[in-house]
């Protein structure tokens, strides 16, 4: 909790000024109020810092011990609530550096030895997102597992599916279910790709140009569990790209969320009655008695705007800077930590619902046998017959537009009047106009013939 009793403490930087600092300044330039998350990671920092300055011989065994003794204790309390955090120390970094110092004596002020605020902040963000990354993939992964026991249990129910929201071809809901899975793929292989350049150590770069002090960064380096040292101390403290790289995956993670959410909103509504969503997941109106409203799928696609603006907040913010550091890189933090917030959250939240849904087959079956879905399937069983494909695709398109005017399927036209559109066409067209053959007939890898979406479920299982 933040302490607003007391008389503002010295700055750790005051020697320079002679005006204390106004007071409308401090509350515009004071981060701890959402940088204190960070505190973990920090006080992690700064351990493997003070015990490799113990191995070079810049602090005493003892001095490494009263420091390490100190930022525990001070975790223990951060961990328990029981921490005051002064927003005239302006960020996590000093109100700990001044704890420390406070507990520990002149111990706590070497510390900082052969650091930069700069380094420490870059090394504190790496670490934050290192973690949200690992959190990241472990819930797309969860996800992409709930995704497949729906895809096992709907492997044989039938659905329409859509191009530019008309009925194209009938297929089955396992392979929707998929197709949902092969975006959270690839979103987690993206952001397993991105780790690899968030797991490169910044501490030791000091301010911007690396320290005169003996120091090794390797032992910090193995001590926080990064892969690889920055070898530039100027790139080391200023760059962001791997925050916005993890923003911009995680605005892709969000809009393949967003389009799941548009295809469970309209999946729910009357007019399609494809699922019925779990009431838990679900709310009323409080004007009209027959409303469930999707509010869970609707809040997760406006929540997408977020993100993507979290992801240009950071672009912004990093497009006009010089090397080294700028303070404008305080304002990367609030929408990052968001962007890490909603993305957990929505998948958490999610994942349960998809889940838990019902889905309606004979509802979902009917609407598949609807707008001359199996087409397609037509023109295919005319170029087996040897039609060429573009003359069977202009022999269908009559049929479509005669069963169009009697009111009628495609199935439901008499097989004279097929026949006299094309002597191509015989007795056993009719085998081919069902859409359970439809589906069945795309019996291939990647095809959304039942026995294959049960096989990709096995492979993936096995996998």
């Amino acid at each position: 909790m933040p302490d607003t009793n007391t008389p503002p403490p010295a700055k750790l930087w005051d020697g320079r000024f002679d005006e204390a600092t106004d007071p409308l300044v401090e509350a515009f330039t004071e981060s701890v109020s959402f940088d204190a998350r960070l505190a973990p990671y920090d006080i992690q920092g700064s351990i493997a810092h003070a015990t490799m300055l113990g191995r070079v011989g810049i602090l005493s065994a003892e001095e490494v011990t009263a420091i390490t003794d100190g930022l525990n204790a001070i975790a223990g309390e951060i961990s328990a609530g029981d921490f005051v955090w002064k927003p005239a120390l302006e960020d996590v970094h000093m109100n700990i550096e001044q704890a420390l110092t406070d507990r520990i004596g002149d111990a706590g002020k070497k510390l900082h030895t052969a650091r930069s605020r700069n380094d420490q902040v870059a090394t504190d963000i790496r670490l934050f997102l290192r973690d949200a990354v690992d959190q990241t993939i472990a819930a797309l992964n969860s996800f992409a597992d709930t995704l497949l026991d729906v895809a096992e249990r709907e492997a044989d129910t039938i659905v329409p599916g859509h191009t530019h929201l008309q009925v194209a071809q009938p297929v089955s809901f396992g392979h929707h279910m998929l197709a949902w899975r092969a975006m959270l793929l690839r979103d987690a292989e993206r952001l397993a790709d991105c780790r690899k350049r968030i797991n490169r150590m910044p501490l030791g770069s000091a301010a911007l140009a690396g320290t005169p002090h003996p120091i090794d960064r390797s032992i910090t380096c193995d001590l926080l569990g990064f892969d690889s040292i920055i070898d530039n101390s100027l790139d080391a403290v200023s760059d962001r790209d791997f925050a916005i790289e993890f923003c911009s995956a995680a605005s892709l993670i969000m809009v393949h969320l967003s389009r799941m959410s548009e295809e469970l909103i309209l999946w729910a509504s009357a007019p399609f009655g494809f699922v019925e969503l779990p009431d838990r997941f679900c709310t009323g109106s409080s004007i009209m008695p027959q409303k469930k409203n999707p509010d869970i799928a609707e809040l997760v696609r406006g929540k997408s705007g977020r993100v993507i603006g979290s992801l240009q907040s950071l672009l912004v913010i990093m497009k006009g800077q010089p090397l080294a550091y700028n303070r404008d890189n305080q304002e990367d933090k609030e929408p990052l930590f968001d962007t890490v917030d909603t993305v957990l959250r929505s998948l958490h939240v999610f994942a349960p619902m998809v889940g838990a849904m019902a889905v309606k087959r004979e509802r979902c079956l009917a609407a598949a046998a609807q707008g001359f879905s199996t087409a397609t399937d037509l023109a295919d069983y005319l170029v087996i017959k040897g039609v060429p494909f573009r003359d069977a695709h202009s022999i269908v398109g009559r049929c479509v537009r005669l069963a169009t005017d009697r009111g009628c399927d495609l199935a439901e036209l008499p097989l004279t009047e097929m026949q006299a559109i094309s002597d191509a066409i015989s007795d056993d067209v009719f085998d081919v106009l069902t859409v359970e053959g439809s589906v069945a007939a795309r019996d291939h890898i990647g095809g959304t013939a039942p026995a294959q979406v049960r096989a990709a479920v096995q492979r993936a299982r096995s996998g």
